[in-house]
């Protein structure tokens, strides 16, 4: 077996991390929508079919275990999510400057 790249492993925790908002250790449907939803890219019944796929055990939540199942089933797939969480934080984090920068030029 190939060994792992640090990287992978450390955008996986970083992914996993954003999409378990409550910082609960598992991922629900909700949070898991939510975060997709941020990035532009699903609509609800894909979020149902998502967590079909995901969460093996049933319990309705995605636990850090069957996170990582999926994601090294996924690498590709998991490569572009992190690049599009990355950039998405960056474009929200610009954003934030510009409106900032406006603001302070507004009460100058």
């Amino acid at each position: 077996m190939a060994e792992e790249d640090p990287q992978e492993k450390v955008d996986r925790e970083r992914i996993f991390k954003r999409f378990d908002t409550n910082d609960d250790g598992k991922i629900s449907a909700s949070e898991l929508g939510d975060a997709l939803k941020t990035l532009g890219c699903v609509q609800s019944d894909e979020v149902k079919f998502m967590m079909a796929e995901i969460d093996t055990d049933g319990d309705g939540y995605i636990s850090y275990q069957e996170y990582i199942a999926f994601a090294l089933a996924n690498r590709g797939l998991m490569k572009d999510i992190a690049k599009d969480i990355f950039s998405y934080m960056f474009s929200s984090i610009y954003l934030f400057h510009s409106l900032l920068c406006v603001f302070m030029r507004l009460i100058s």
